[in-house]
C-alpha cells in the first residue's frame, strides 16, 4: 500500500489545522525503518500538539503521535527485521520526527525496542508513554527499599491518580504490595480507583492549600503527575528518607518549597524523563510490564479511538476529561 491515512498538521501564519489525509510512503522522511503501524495512543503531549503544536513542534506539516506500535514492513538496521513487532514510545517522535498518528512510520531504528512476546500491540499501546513512565515512576519509589537499603515503603501518594501516568502508576504499586493513596480532582472516580487498586482516595484540595516548610510525616514515597502547588504540598508530607518520583507539570511546571524536606527529613525529589531513558532501561521496563500490569484491569480503562476521533476530541485530555488510557486505532 503506497496510499495511506494519516494525522496531518499544517500551520501558515497564525492558520492552524488538523486534519486526516491520505498520503504516500515518499512523504515520510526520517529513520531507516518502515512500520506499520497497528496503534497509538492518546496522551496530555499529544493534546497539546494537536491544539496548535504545542510549542513543540517546529516544522510543517507534521505527523503528530509520541508512540506507536507494530510490525517492521522494511528496514535497513541491523537490529530489526520485517516481521518483528515494536514499539516506540518518545525520543520527541511526533514533536521533531513525523509520528504514530498514521497507518505507517518511518523512524531511527535506534528508537525501537522490540515487543515482549506476551504483550501485543494493542496493549504496548494501553500501555504507551503514560505506563512506561509510570513503570519508571515504580521503580524510583522501589530504590527506597533496594538501591537505597532503606526501610520498606509502605504507603504511596499518587497525585493525578485518575490520569493516564496515574491510573497506571496506582495498578502497579498496588501489585507491588504498597498502601496506595490516590489522589484526583473528580469526586465521582473513588469506585474507579479502588478497582485499579488504591486503598484510600483523597481529594485533591487536600494538597492545593497553604505549603509551609514541613507538615507531619504521611507518604513514605509520593509519585506525583502534576507539579506545581501539589508536589510542594507532598514534599512537605513526605516521611524521612522518602523518594518523591516527579514526572509532570499540568498543574504549573514552578515549584516553590524549601530545602527543608531534603536536609531535615533526606527526601529525595527523583525527575523522571521517560522521552531520553537509555535503551537498556527501556528494554527492562518493558520486560517488566507483563507481571506488574494487569491486562485485564488495563482493558477496563481504556477506550479506542479512530484517527477522525482524535480530531474532534482532542481537547477533552487538556480539560482533565479523560480518565484511564486511550489506544488509538489508526486503521478504523
Amino acid at each position: 500500500m503506497n496510499n495511506f491515512k494519516a494525522i496531518v498538521l499544517s500551520k501558515t501564519g497564525d492558520q492552524f489545522t488538523r486534519e486526516v489525509k491520505s498520503i504516500d510512503k515518499s512523504f515520510l522522511i526520517h529513520g531507516d525503518v518502515l512500520v506499520k503501524v497497528d496503534y497509538s495512543d492518546f496522551n496530555y503531549k499529544d493534546g497539546m500538539i494537536l491544539k496548535n503544536g504545542g510549542s513543540l513542534v517546529k516544522d510543517y506539516p507534521h505527523i503528530p503521535g509520541i508512540d506507536f506500535a507494530g510490525t517492521v514492513e522494511e528496514s535497513k538496521s541491523e537490529k530489526f527485521k520485517a516481521g518483528d513487532k515494536v514499539i516506540l514510545t518518545g525520543w520527541r517522535v511526533g514533536e521533531i520526527y513525523y509520528g504514530g498518528y498514521s497507518q505507517y512510520a518511518k523512524v531511527d531504528g535506534n528508537f525501537l525496542v522490540k515487543a515482549p512476546k506476551n504483550i501485543s500491540t494493542k496493549h504496548a499501546m494501553a500501555i504507551g508513554t503514560a505506563g512506561f513512565t509510570a513503570l519508571l515512576c515504580s521503580f524510583a519509589v522501589q530504590a527506597r527499599e533496594t538501591i537505597l537499603l532503606g526501610e520498606k515503603v509502605n504507603d504511596v501518594l499518587v497525585t493525578g491518580a485518575t490520569g493516564g501516568v496515574g491510573s497506571v502508576a496506582v495498578m502497579i504499586l498496588s501489585k507491588m504490595g504498597y498502601k496506595v493513596h490516590a489522589l484526583t480532582g473528580k469526586k465521582d472516580k473513588t469506585d474507579f480507583l479502588k478497582k485499579l487498586g488504591a486503598s484510600v482516595v483523597l481529594e485533591r484540595s487536600e494538597l492545593e492549600g497553604e505549603t509551609r516548610p514541613l507538615d507531619k510525616g504521611i507518604w513514605d514515597c509520593v509519585v506525583d503527575t502534576v507539579g506545581g502547588k501539589v508536589l510542594a504540598k507532598a514534599l512537605t508530607y513526605t516521611k524521612p528518607t522518602g523518594i518523591v518520583a516527579a514526572c509532570g507539570l499540568t498543574n504549573s511546571f514552578k515549584l516553590e518549597t524549601t530545602v527543608m524536606p531534603f536536609i531535615i527529613r533526606g527526601v529525595k525529589l527523583w525527575g523522571i524523563n521517560s522521552v531520553d531513558t537509555p535503551m537498556k532501561r527501556r528494554e527492562f521496563v518493558w520486560s517488566q510490564a507483563e507481571s506488574l500490569i494487569d491486562m485485564k484491569k488495563l482493558d477496563e480503562i481504556t477506550e479506542v479511538w479512530s484517527l477522525q476521533k482524535l480530531i474532534s476530541s482532542y481537547d477533552k485530555i487538556l480539560k482533565g476529561e479523560v480518565a484511564g488510557r486511550v489506544v488509538v486505532d489508526v486503521n478504523q
